[in-house]
């Protein structure tokens, strides 16, 4: 039978204890917080380069065309604008909301690399600048190209979905925004200042303040 102590645990020892997980969540908030920012920024630089390159036939010769990757899919450059403000909401809420919010931003990572990586080899907006150059319906864009560009927005958004499923692990043991207000979202009250009655000025403050000095 193993021996059980009854003495309660000293402050110095649980302290010690919780320093690692202390130390842990504060690496995986600067963690999350640089992957998202910089994540974002990959994602939203990235989308306004050239993704796609071609030609239309105008005449006897041939007039290029490039294509944006705002112009292929705005989605990559949207949900990256979502993922952070959801970075920055996962530390304006607590409880089960941070946790919708971490699950949000992970979503947002993903989906952006989702459609980039499947939008990389599309030639629709390309066909779409054809006809308008071309004033044909049916005009179609010739000698395609495509550049690495969808997929450095693929891996900016990556970030993002990294930064998401930390908020989502380590989320719980963030720090708070407005820690001057309690859960409900009321100020704090502060406890009264102490009186001494035998100072007439701290009687007088007291007053001033609504309170009364005799108790």
């Amino acid at each position: 039978m193993g021996y059980v102590s009854a003495v309660p645990p000293s402050p110095a020892a649980t302290a010690d204890a919780e320093a690692p997980e202390a130390g842990s969540a504060r690496r995986s908030v600067a963690v999350a917080l640089l992957l998202g920012a910089l994540g974002a920024t990959v994602v939203l630089l990235a989308s306004g380069r050239v993704w796609a390159r071609g030609s239309a036939a105008v005449g006897g010769g041939s007039l290029p065309l490039t294509a944006d990757g705002r112009a292929v899919t705005g989605l990559p450059a949207a949900l990256a604008i979502v993922g952070l403000a959801a970075l920055v909401a996962v530390f304006a809420v607590r409880g089960r909301g941070r946790l919708l919010v971490s699950v949000l931003l992970a979503l947002s990572g993903l989906g952006g690399a989702l459609s980039a990586v499947a939008a990389a080899d599309d030639h629709r907006a390309l066909d779409e600048r054809a006809v308008t150059a071309t004033a044909d319906t049916a005009a179609r864009a010739a000698e395609l190209t495509h550049t690495a560009w969808p997929y450095i927005t693929a891996a900016g958004a990556v970030l993002i979905l990294l930064a998401g499923l930390l908020a989502v692990r380590f989320g719980r043991a963030w720090p708070a925004m407005g820690g001057r207000y309690e859960r409900d979202g009321s100020p704090r009250r502060k406890a009264p200042a102490a009186v001494d009655p035998d100072r007439p000025e701290d009687l007088w403050k007291a007053l001033d303040r609504g309170e009364d000095p005799t108790h």
